[in-house]
């Protein structure tokens, strides 16, 4: 299982996952244009796709999703709710490139079988996936204003975890946006903090995590130094001295990552 952040932050989110022969792109929230020459730099022929994933509506994770759907004949897979939520945004998708999928009912797409959980988010039908093939098992879940313990469950004993580090909860407080917003973030259905994400950390490692990649870190609100050091402290506060943390970067491929 091979697994590359391409983008993560407020400003877009798109990730690769390979296992085999089978090709995916998690979310597609940068231009067709960006994710088509960051899949290039990976020497991925965005052809060669065998689907998108869509985690939920908003702009950052469904920005490209039209366009690349459209221009290499592309299947997208996403719930009821996203599917029609993200419709002003990705336009008219051909009928024979859509695929719908059950929030909470497992699928497979060639040899990788995906779980998709429910998620705390403010959009139409926000979900996390699971992805597991072998013995290899990857969880995914951003944009997520608390941890719940159904998520937990899911992503117990994952190789891999990627989850979100939003923000750095004085600097939002001391930050630009308006309360309004800067509530919206804060709360349930918001976003999680650097804070709450070591804390969410501290448990799964109790499940046999001991890799976590941090994503979508605010451009406002938080720093790669900031989520580094405060999800570091919490877990040395917890006795957890042997967890790998990597911070996906905002605009930029962050590695490759085989499990």
């Amino acid at each position: 299982m091979k697994f590359i952040p391409l983008f993560s932050g407020s400003s877009g989110n798109s990730s690769y996952l390979e296992v085999g022969s089978t090709r995916l792109l998690i979310d597609a929230g940068m231009t067709g244009k960006a994710i088509t020459e960051a899949l290039c730099r990976i020497s991925v022929s965005p052809e060669k796709l065998n689907g998108i994933l869509v985690t939920h509506d908003h702009v950052d994770h469904t920005r490209g999703v039209g366009i690349l759907s459209r221009k290499y004949g592309l299947p997208v897979y996403a719930n009821a709710g996203t599917l029609k939520a993200m419709e002003p945004i990705t336009k008219e998708l051909p009928y024979s490139n859509t695929r719908l999928f059950q929030t909470d009912e497992d699928f497979y797409i060639g040899s990788i079988n995906i779980f998709p959980f429910k998620t705390p988010h403010d959009a139409a039908e926000s979900v996390g996936f699971v992805f597991t093939a072998g013995e290899k098992k990857l969880t995914y879940m951003t944009d997520i204003g608390c941890m719940r313990e159904n998520m937990l469950n899911k992503a117990a004993g994952s190789n891999l975890v990627f989850i979100e580090a939003n923000h750095d909860i004085e600097m939002l407080k001391r930050g630009p946006y308006p309360y309004p917003l800067k509530q919206r973030i804060l709360s349930d259905h918001g976003h999680l903090s650097n804070e709450n994400c070591g804390k969410a950390l501290v448990k799964l490692y109790e499940t046999g995590v001991r890799f976590a990649v941090l994503g979508h870190l605010s451009k406002e609100n938080n720093t790669e130094y900031e989520a580094y050091n405060t999800v570091s402290r919490v877990l040395e506060e917890a006795n957890i001295p042997d967890m790998r943390i990597v911070v996906a970067k905002r605009g930029e491929i962050t590695g490759i990552f085989e499990l």
